[in-house]
């Protein structure tokens, strides 16, 4: 058997204040976070997900920019993160079969949760 070819895809977002957007990962998301303050850089993990930022000082980047993590429960996570994140939205149904959830972070980037809705 060939092994694939392609690993993951992991975003890299881009932050306009590091310390700041890595807290809002880990305190309202609840994401593990990594910061190499010398780098510039940061990484935020959580069950699997793995996204990565760099330091921009460009806001228009940022609020341009979006990822789309596929989750197993949007429910779930929705229960959670209104806990956190008091102005949270509620779930939408797609035409495309997904439930979603949307966050916007600090700089603008938009955080885009789905899960199939037949997979519940």
């Amino acid at each position: 058997m060939t092994p694939p070819l392609f690993g993951k895809a992991i975003p890299v977002l881009a932050s306009l204040d590091l310390p700041r957007t890595l807290a809002f990962y880990q305190t309202a998301l609840g994401f593990e976070v990594h910061h190499f303050a010398e780098a510039g850089y940061g990484i935020a993990q959580r069950d699997g997900t793995e996204l990565h930022f760099w330091t921009c000082a460009d806001r228009h980047i940022a609020e341009n920019t979006s990822c789309y993590l596929r989750v197993a429960d949007i429910r779930a996570v929705h229960a959670e993160l209104s806990q956190r994140i008091p102005s949270l939205g509620e779930v939408v149904q797609t035409d495309w079969g997904m439930d979603e959830l949307y966050v916007i972070d600090p700089d603008g980037n938009l955080l885009k949760f789905g899960q199939e809705r037949h997979a519940r």
